[in-house]
């Protein structure tokens, strides 16, 4: 994935040094369309998704409405976010060794080699054409694993971590119309999935297999010095439910329906339960971790993987709950849903 001659190569000092390579495949092309930034779709349409999710179950119909081929190479796509309706932002990482297993033996704290590879940030036009491709890490950063991201109206959200469990991430804040990463916290523990509350303005992040969910308070020092150590989280807490290791996670809001608590909603899978690969999309409380709402999916991409395999969004057209999928690596297909009306809680 990674091009032999790029277009545009910068070095930024920002809170901290970054080799951010960008890649420009349509020229002229602005990366965010409108002249400000648009909202979120799934908070500012909080309270609309939840009525929406609540009547949803095992008997729901899905209504594939599109299907759109997202253009060239992407690696393992591992988190979107829908900005306008013209534009998708895409985490994917290039991998260009892979780790191997210590075999059982735990060394340093972990479980496997680091392996090799790069983080990017891709740009998407609706009709899947590549508008840029933004490489965030430089040869030979052991923490070039990008995983689920946030977009909050302002910025988008992302941690780039080592490629294995119990290791070390640093968190970014990513500007989607030059694509500049600022560096404002590092963390002893491999991070993935990210939401920022925007009413709290704290993070909150999961580590390796969505197990644990760490809070971050954010402040402004943050984004004017780099980050010296690691950073610890105000509390973690252990995900109680087994159902689904979310894989991208975006924050919802503060709904009525749950008394005004912080929600997010998350997509994700399961793997080896009775040889068989279980997907989920879930309202997770962001304090507890406790999923207060959840729903199996069983839809599958033309190349047979789960569609809640890595990224996803959230969105209600025309009254109806849809949703975005991308779960293929390499060449990617976004499958985009409508859960079609029927009776709430039918089974």
């Amino acid at each position: 994935m990674r091009a032999s001659t790029l277009s545009a190569a910068l070095v930024l000092a920002a809170s901290s040094a970054h080799a951010l390579n960008i890649t420009i495949t349509q020229k002229g092309v602005p990366f965010v369309s409108s002249p400000t930034n648009p909202p979120p779709f799934a908070a500012s349409q909080c309270d609309k998704i939840v009525e929406k999710f609540n009547t949803l179950g095992r008997s729901t119909v899905w209504n594939l409405v599109q299907k759109t081929p997202f253009q060239g190479e992407l690696g393992e796509p591992e988190g979107m976010v829908r900005i306008g309706e013209d534009r998708y932002f895409v985490s994917a990482g290039e991998y260009t060794s892979k780790t191997v297993s210590y075999n059982g033996t735990i060394i340093n704290g972990t479980d496997r080699t680091a392996g090799s590879g790069f983080a990017h940030l891709v740009v998407f036009d609706n009709k899947g054409g590549r508008i840029a491709d933004a490489t965030l890490t430089a040869p030979g950063d052991l923490e070039y694993h990008n995983g689920g991201i946030d977009y909050d109206g302002e910025y988008i959200w992302a941690t780039l971590a080592q490629y294995r469990p119990n290791t070390t991430a640093h968190f970014v804040r990513i500007n989607p119309r030059t694509l500049e990463p600022t560096t404002f916290l590092r963390a002893a523990d491999h991070h993935g999935g990210v939401v920022h509350d925007t009413k709290t303005d704290r993070l909150y992040t999961l580590n390796w297999g969505a197990r644990n969910a760490s809070t971050w308070q954010l402040n402004s020092k943050m984004f004017t010095q780099p980050p010296t150590g690691f950073t610890k989280p105000l509390n973690v807490v252990r995900n109680p439910s087994y159902y689904a290791d979310y894989q991208d996670c975006k924050f919802l809001g503060h709904p009525k329906a749950y008394n005004g608590r912080g929600m997010m909603i998350c997509s994700g899978v399961t793997t080896n339960i009775f040889n068989s690969t279980i997907g989920g999309i879930a309202l997770v409380d962001e304090e507890t971790m406790v999923p207060v709402a959840e729903v199996p999916i069983t839809m599958k991409s033309d190349l047979g993987t789960l569609v809640t395999m890595n990224p996803f969004d959230v969105d209600v057209v025309n009254d109806r709950l849809r949703v975005y999928f991308l779960p293929d690596q390499h060449n990617s297909t976004l499958y985009v849903y409508e859960a079609l009306p029927n009776s709430p809680y039918e089974y």
